[in-house]
């Protein structure tokens, strides 16, 4: 038996957890993140994909499709990053595109 005034605090505690607005906030980031990074693997494939044909009939990389992969691959680290609480900075479209020199 769990003597009187004990396990109040965890249950305080517990109900501050699950009411905490940021976190719920931080929520519904992370699953927009997660139809974002859906579409991000579909533009990766097709990016790809072009980027073989490119080579395939010319011989050559296309700069444009390699430049459009590493900023989708940072991107895709950003995301993961934070959906993984590495980091508290959410990724574009509220940051800038990863290699731009823009703000």
């Amino acid at each position: 038996m769990i003597p009187k005034g004990e396990g109040m605090s965890e249950t305080k505690g517990f109900f501050e957890n699950i009411t905490n607005g940021k976190t719920w906030l931080r929520g519904i980031f992370m699953f927009l993140f997660v139809l974002i990074y859906s579409v991000t693997e579909v533009i990766v494939f097709f990016a790809v994909f072009l980027q073989f044909l490119f080579i395939l009939f010319t011989g050559k990389q296309n700069t444009r499709l390699r430049e459009l992969g590493e900023g989708l691959a940072v991107f895709v680290y950003q995301i993961m990053n934070y959906w993984t609480y590495n980091s508290e900075e959410k990724p574009f479209p509220f940051a800038k595109w990863p290699g731009s020199d823009e703000g």
